[in-house]
């Protein structure tokens, strides 16, 4: 599997939060070749199941999310304007002069419109503008004929290639977790013994619900879950606690909420394998869906993997192709010796 490739695949499926059965039917023929099964369920999650034909073997769910914050039409004007809603946490104050794909039946090009500064008003340049004040220019005349109510916005932009081994794109956030999953599984395809079952959900709606890793993890209910997620690159004008260098390898969740036993054995499958990571302390709901999946049934004890990314929920967000390969290595090597139990 080529990383850079495959990520620039997943980043062009647009699926935004409660639109994502297409995405969902086009991962799961890139999970078919590295699983037993692969599905897609009525929530639009892919599972996908490797069985390791040991009786009573237990079961290890790997879970990130497919879906990406973006929009949702409420008004097509006459000139071809749309008024939005946004859909999962968007910043208004990166939308004005955005560009937009519309999601109609034939993809149409937008741009949030925005008043040029000359225009302004003293004192309006320092105000952000809310989002329901805010129109998407179509340009089209017969908008009203070719949009409908409800339809689907995402960002436009494509991915760049930056300097570094860094990608930069829209949606990384969680498609660097689905590709860290992807290229885990093709590592372990040629293991011929496991010591447990693996399961892999690639759910839906975690930016407004968390309902696909609920549902997922109720139909799989297994023993242990491992979510793969982002979290906070450092930058210049950042934080200086709570985020993490780009490059540094994969963030290893450790709080109250996470099963103390399953981290303690990833983080030693990491010292053993030479994998770069971090510890990424938390006090208690990660935000994740490592938060959804441990309280699904009577509990699945939950650990947390999360990839370094600058620029969270915006269109240019940014990775380093080494962190998404670490997260991958760990989560291989530490399969390969996972015999099912994880003591605290």
């Amino acid at each position: 599997m080529r990383l850079e490739e495959t990520l620039r695949t997943l980043c062009a499926m647009p699926a935004v939060s409660g639109f994502e059965m297409q995405a969902a039917q086009a991962v799961a023929a890139l999970f078919q070749p590295y699983c037993d099964t692969v599905e897609t369920d009525r929530s639009g999650n892919v599972l996908a199941y490797r069985k390791c034909g040991k009786k009573h073997a237990k079961t290890v769910l790997l879970d990130a999310h497919l879906d990406q914050i973006g929009f949702v039409v409420t008004e097509v004007l006459e000139g071809g304007f749309l008024r939005f809603a946004p859909v999962g946490g968007v910043d208004p104050r990166m939308l004005l002069a955005g560009e937009v794909t519309v999601l109609a039946d034939e993809p149409l090009y937008g741009v949030v419109a925005c008043m040029p500064p000359h225009l302004l008003k003293a004192g309006e340049q320092d105000k952000a503008v809310p989002v329901d004040q805010m129109l998407i220019d179509t340009g089209l005349t017969d908008a009203k004929d070719r949009i409908r109510i409800g339809t689907p916005i995402v960002f436009a932009q494509k991915p760049v290639r930056l300097l570094g081994g860094q990608l930069c794109s829209k949606c990384l956030d969680d498609r660097a977790g689905v590709a860290a999953i992807l290229l885990a599984v093709e590592k372990l395809k040629k293991v011929k013994k496991l010591g447990c079952n693996i399961a892999v959900l690639i759910s839906t709606q975690e930016e407004v619900t968390g309902l696909g890793a609920q549902t997922g993890a109720f139909a799989v209910q297994p023993e242990y879950a491992i979510a793969v997620d982002v979290t906070h690159g450092k930058t210049p004008d950042g934080p200086a606690d709570g985020v993490f260098e780009l490059g540094s390898g994969v963030a290893v969740g450790m709080g109250p909420n996470l099963h103390r036993g399953l981290t303690k054995r990833l983080i030693k499958a990491a010292k053993a394998n030479d994998i770069g990571y971090s510890l990424e302390v938390m006090e208690g709901n990660t935000g994740t869906n490592a938060w959804t999946m441990q309280t699904v049934a009577c509990g699945i004890a939950t650990a947390l993997l999360s990839i370094p990314e600058k620029y969270m929920h915006t269109p240019v967000e940014v990775v380093k192709l080494s962190d998404v390969e670490a997260t991958a290595d760990l989560l291989a090597a530490f399969l390969r010796e996972f015999d099912g139990e994880a003591e605290e």
